[in-house]
């Protein structure tokens, strides 16, 4: 018996039900009732089966053929094909954004901060390849995540998003939904390089048009925002300890901030003195919060109650001219200063302390530094006389440009 024929097909249809075969276990079958539809015929085990393929309507003849070739190479190969089409339909995980929610849990059992993966995937892997089909993506889609980061020149933020996405499509084989990693074949000069140890201080020059920048630019860098940056670069904290920071820390009649070692990311406490200008800053953010038991309070729903970790980072980057996730960038406000990230003002912050006269053990302890050696081991004296005069001397020089 010959191969069937669309003509053939269509007088078939219009005639009496039947199954018509076409060659290699593929049939054409007019139910009694019920639309025309394409079945594969085969044997496994030693017993006939058959399986559905689609409506004739949804099928053509060339497409049936194909789509039973690939099922019949499923059966030479010890597969039984119903078995294969019901693993495929089991399976939920189908675009990059699947694949995601399905690791993520493993990151939070394993990470202290998996908060920081999230960020990335979300801002800047996401929005590009997120909805993209695990069976389509390719090499050039990573490659154009990299080649987008990149281009708004947050190198780390570059090698970070490559060593998420190996890892996420490494997950994606394990659970055999991928068939390859399409990073596998970048290293860190196809995205962000090789990074440099970060020397990056500003000095009191580009400090002055940075604030004038953050005030000009209120609307979208709040208040909140520009006091943030101030006490960073005054006082020298690291931001989690500042954006986490609660009020019961702080106590503003002997002017000092007991910074417990739980919060302290050197795992040592330490007492803060507080100058003047930051007892007025503080008072200020005391009115701004409300009744928030956090000196900066999530103005948005969020689990956390405070700051976000990645809130001033943004909004700075911003003003640079860059905002992950837009395809249309905001304009530079910086102009030609390069840019500088948060942690910089801490590094600032220690730079003017040298460029003061303070003490290296004493500028050292002013960002809660452990001191080294034997010094450190024997030394328990915490110098907060000497550090209060520190940033009392840093803070009246900073107050000319911040207020």
């Amino acid at each position: 018996m010959g191969k069937l024929t669309v003509k053939a097909i269509e007088a078939k249809i219009k005639g009496k039900p039947g199954k018509f075969a076409d060659g290699d276990g593929l049939y054409f079958v007019v139910p009694k009732s019920g639309k025309a539809y394409w079945m594969l015929r085969y044997t496994a085990n030693g017993k006939r089966k058959e399986m559905s393929l689609s409506r004739y309507e949804d099928l053509s003849l060339a497409d049936a053929r194909a789509k039973a070739a690939e099922a019949g190479k499923q059966h030479r190969d010890g597969l039984d094909p119903l078995l294969a089409r019901k693993r495929e339909q089991q399976i939920t995980i189908k675009t990059v954004d699947d694949l995601f929610a399905d690791w993520y849990p493993s990151l939070v059992k394993r990470l202290k901060n998996p908060n920081i993966p999230e960020r990335i995937y979300r801002k800047d892997i996401a929005p590009h390849i997120g909805q993209a089909s695990l069976k389509q993506i390719s090499a050039r889609d990573v490659r154009g995540v990299l080649q987008a980061i990149a281009k708004s020149n947050r190198p780390t933020i570059a090698n970070d998003a490559l060593m998420y996405c190996r890892q996420l499509f490494n997950h994606g084989i394990k659970l055999d939904v991928i068939d390859n990693n399409p990073a596998s074949a970048f290293s860190v000069t196809d995205a962000g390089g090789i990074e440099k140890s970060k020397d990056r201080a500003l000095s009191m020059d580009e400090l002055e048009k940075a604030f004038k920048v953050f005030s000009d630019n209120h609307n979208s860098f709040s208040r909140e925002n520009y006091l943030a940056c101030a006490l960073l670069v005054t006082l020298g904290v690291r931001k989690s300890e500042l954006i986490e920071a609660p009020w019961q820390e702080f106590d503003l009649n002997t002017a000092t901030w007991q910074l417990p070692k739980e919060r302290s990311k050197s795992g040592v406490g330490v007492t803060i003195p507080l100058p003047i200008v930051v007892i007025h800053w503080l008072k200020e953010l005391r009115v701004r919060a409300f009744d928030s038991p956090y000196v900066f309070p999530n103005r948005r729903s969020s689990k956390n109650p405070y700051m976000g970790a990645d809130t001033l980072n943004r909004a700075i980057t911003k003003l640079f001219g860059h905002e992950a996730g837009k395809k249309k960038q905001p304009p530079n406000k910086m102009g030609d200063m390069p840019h500088f990230a948060v942690h910089d003002l801490r590094r600032t912050c220690r730079t003017l302390l040298a460029s003061n006269g303070v003490a290296g053990h004493v500028a050292e302890r002013c960002l809660n530094h452990k001191l080294k050696g034997i010094e450190g081991i024997y030394n328990q004296y915490d110098y907060f006389d000497e550090r209060r005069d520190a940033l009392d001397k840093l803070s009246k020089a900073l107050d000319k440009i911040i207020n």
